[in-house]
């Protein structure tokens, strides 16, 4: 099933972008920074978009921000926040999406629990921020060692 929605994302993309394109002017995501007490970073592998990336996804209407990143994190990766995220950075997403934003939270305080999502994700795992996996993403690597190591964020995810 995963081979399917890798196969036909690239296709079904520009539908979908029309489509909330129409239902929405502007779009906004969140994405999570979650470590745990040994310094290490979790990440999620997508069915439907090859690479690693941190958890997140988009706000929904009538949604805060905050909301979003505590629905996303059960969803993908079966944390509950126990306390609240702290926003790092807001970036533009317009190289992938013409018009959507990221803004970057991170968390330290959480819970583990049974992920709710069914499908959309292929693997979540932890790793040492410097000993990423080769196929993170360059988005995640880019605001991981921004966080990390102090350079100021980059206007563009």
């Amino acid at each position: 099933m995963s081979r399917w929605k890798r196969f036909l994302e690239p296709s079904l993309r520009p539908v979908y972008q029309t489509v909330m394109r129409q239902a929405r002017g502007l779009t906004l995501g969140v994405r999570v920074a979650v470590f745990d007490r040994d310094g290490r970073i979790l990440l999620i592998e997508h069915s439907y978009t090859p690479g690693w990336h941190f958890p997140g996804g988009g706000v929904e209407k009538g949604e805060t921000v905050e909301e979003a990143v505590a629905r996303e994190l059960v969803e993908e990766a079966g944390v509950i926040l126990a306390g609240r995220p702290r926003l790092i950075s807001m970036h533009s997403n317009g190289g992938n999406f013409r018009g959507d934003h990221v803004l970057l939270y991170r968390v330290d305080e959480w819970e583990m629990a049974t992920a709710t999502s069914r499908g959309e994700i292929l693997r979540v795992d932890w790793f040492h921020p410097h000993d990423l996996p080769q196929a993170a993403t360059r988005g995640t690597r880019a605001r991981l060692a921004e966080m990390l190591d102090g350079g100021p964020p980059d206007l563009f995810w």
